[in-house]
């Protein structure tokens, strides 16, 4: 592993653990000894800041306590691991080049920093979006920031168990009453996908108020997609009656207990009204997940004598720990490669309807 010096974020004193002895909860892969500030994902592209947030004046972002000042030269986005009027000093991080920047670039809308060796950065690797525009200039209505006081993993653990939604964000999504309900778990060595399917479900009280939607009930699928390294998710719901559900939802782990996420809900497709509310309901829902996750945080950040358990329903996050753990595991002994194809076109996987989304 690369050996890292802890560098704090200016209002947090997390310990940097990237450069720890390996973990025994790494390497003997036991989802019941999960202790996720253990792993700390390497050579990767994590989504800092929405394209418009960053200009000539620097923004701070932070990746695993990892200082990241994001600002543009002639309208070029740069990452430096220092203000650029600080004066440098120490050693230099290894995850920059020789001038102290690490590589970026431009996609989606998004400002994405590399996390990794630098001389691995490569387009290559980058999530595929298929129902974000490459060149973004979406509306900034469709866009927005909440945070998590939670680890990045359990924020992605909740979100995967889509089931949630039906008790935790009744108010927005509905609630569990349904006719039939499919749940199906799809994997690579670099992603997880989690497919719901629910006949004659509820219809979302937001569907009801602002899309007009007369009928009781309505089919819905669900599809929540996470890329393991980077922390990012694509959740896709499709409601019919009713409109797409695109959002892109990346997890940040800015510190071991602090999760940013600057999403992306792209529902210009949509009618007017349900267009411009539902990417705000999007801080409702936030709140409510934050809930639930901050007061779980510390004991899911720590290692316990108890076991973890599970319910049998749960088998996409049991999968969400495992896959994390052997990625862990490789990159502890140094193999950082890519074994899928994370760039690879996902529209048919999650279920886009292609006509709304052609760019």
């Amino acid at each position: 592993m690369l050996d890292v010096p802890h560098r704090p974020t200016e209002s947090d004193h997390e310990p940097d653990h990237s450069s720890a002895p390996i973990a025994p909860s790494i390497m003997n892969g036991s989802v019941n000894s999960w202790v996720p500030h253990d792993i700390v994902m390497k050579d990767t592209w994590f989504p800092l800041a929405h394209g418009f947030a960053v200009g000539k004046k620097p923004v701070r972002r932070a990746i695993y306590s990892h200082p990241y000042y994001l600002w543009r030269e002639n309208g070029v986005a740069v990452a430096s691991e220092f203000h650029p009027n600080e004066r440098r000093t120490g050693e230099k991080s290894p995850y920059t080049n020789a001038a102290g920047h690490y590589p970026v670039m431009e996609r989606y809308g998004y400002v994405w920093g590399w996390f990794g060796r630098p001389e691995a950065a490569d387009p290559a690797h980058l999530p595929s979006l298929p129902f974000l525009p490459p060149n973004g200039n979406l509306p900034k209505y469709l866009l927005g920031t909440v945070r998590f006081d939670c680890s990045a993993p359990l924020s992605l653990e909740n979100l995967i168990d889509l089931t949630h939604a039906d008790f935790l964000h009744a108010n927005v999504v509905g609630d569990e009453k349904s006719e039939s309900e499919d749940v199906e778990v799809f994997t690579t060595s670099e992603t997880i996908t989690m497919v719901r399917t629910c006949k004659g479900k509820s219809v979302a009280p937001v569907m009801k108020f602002f899309s007009g939607i007369k009928t009781p009930v309505q089919d819905i699928r669900q599809v929540i997609h996470i890329y393991l390294r980077s922390h990012c998710a694509i959740a896709y719901g499709r409601f019919e009656p009713g409109d797409d559900v695109p959002l892109f939802h990346p997890c940040v782990p800015e510190t071991r207990d602090r999760t940013r996420l600057d999403y992306t809900m792209n529902t210009s497709n949509a009618g007017f009204m349900f267009r411009h509310i539902m990417p705000r309901a999007s801080y409702v829902v936030s709140r409510q997940d934050s809930s639930m996750t901050s007061p779980q945080s510390p004991r899911y950040m720590r290692e316990e004598k108890r076991r973890d358990l599970h319910s049998p329903f749960d088998s996409a996050g049991q999968k969400y720990r495992s896959l994390m753990l052997d990625l862990a595991k490789r990159q502890a002994v140094g193999d950082f490669d890519y074994r899928d194809n994370v760039s690879d076109d996902c529209s048919d996987l999650i279920g886009l309807r292609k006509e709304l989304f052609r760019y």
